[in-house]
């Protein structure tokens, strides 16, 4: 009879217990977000987590998110100064992120690798896979690239092998950069603001909502810099270019419209033949 009563209390607690959790459910179910309003969200890293990757067991050789890839090196200076860089890259061209600033690729006439972008099959070899770059035997920089963009953590280290600086990207975005959507899905790009120890750092982008490029620029050291874009919400069309200082320390420096069209692609504005005019 004690066991049966125990189990007619348990019966009757459950009961009891589960409208409440109900409940809490469904408060949970009817929270929304106004993603117009809501503070943008930080990259996250662990979708794809490049230590991931290279721990895989019984993975193929020289092939990194599954591109194959080759070895490459090369070196600078001599004696026990002498640096190497041991990197792989993709054996098949593909044209990297157009949006991400800093694109690293190899220049085969050169034999040395290199930071920007506009790199063609005729110029360069995109890299992918790990990187090592190393000073008289000692590892001084360690990471991995996606599509010549850095991804995943990226340590270096002073010649004693004390480590001076980790970073965390993201397919070329650093983790702290900052992402907005138009929606609650997530779907539709806001705006995607740069963000590297702390400062705004890199190329920014601004969308419609119909995902077309609405405003792109970039920072540098947390200001404008270079010539800054906005575009009319249909086809891309140029709606404004302003000239932003060269360099962030620039001082006293007033930006100003290069060239403004209207929505038909008519040119309504060009300082150059402004000037001319008055002179």
């Amino acid at each position: 009879m004690m066991q049966k009563s125990a189990w007619v209390y348990l019966f009757l607690f459950y009961l009891l217990y589960q409208p409440a959790m109900a409940q809490d459910g469904g408060k949970d179910d009817n929270l929304t977000i106004n993603s117009e309003n809501m503070a943008p969200l930080t990259v996250e890293l662990e979708d794809n987590d490049p230590d991931v990757e290279l721990k895989k067991k019984k993975r193929k050789k020289n092939v990194f998110y599954g591109m194959k890839t080759k070895k490459g090196y090369v070196k600078t200076g001599f004696g026990n100064n002498q640096v190497i860089e041991l990197f792989n890259y993709l054996r098949d061209f593909d044209a990297p992120d157009p949006y991400v600033r800093d694109i690293y690729w190899y220049d085969f006439k050169k034999d040395q690798l290199k930071k920007s972008s506009g790199v063609t099959p005729e110029t360069g070899w995109i890299l992918h896979g790990p990187y090592k770059k190393m000073l008289d035997d000692q590892v001084i920089e360690e990471g991995i690239f996606f599509m010549g963009t850095k991804h995943g953590r990226w340590t270096t280290f002073s010649r004693n092998d004390i480590l001076m600086n980790k970073e965390k990207y993201y397919k070329g975005w650093p983790k702290e950069s900052l992402v907005s959507y138009h929606d609650n899905g997530r779907k539709k790009l806001k705006e995607v603001i740069p963000i590297e120890f702390g400062e705004k750092e890199g190329n920014y982008f601004y969308f419609h909502d119909n995902g077309e490029m609405a405003i792109s620029g970039e920072f540098h050291h947390g200001e404008k810099v270079n010539v800054w874009r906005e575009y009319y919400k249909y086809r891309r069309k140029k709606k404004r270019e302003i000239q932003y200082k060269k360099s962030a320390f620039e001082k006293n420096f007033q930006p100003y419209i290069i060239k403004e069209w209207d929505e038909n692609g008519e040119l309504i504005y060009d300082k150059e033949a402004a000037e001319r005019a008055w002179n």
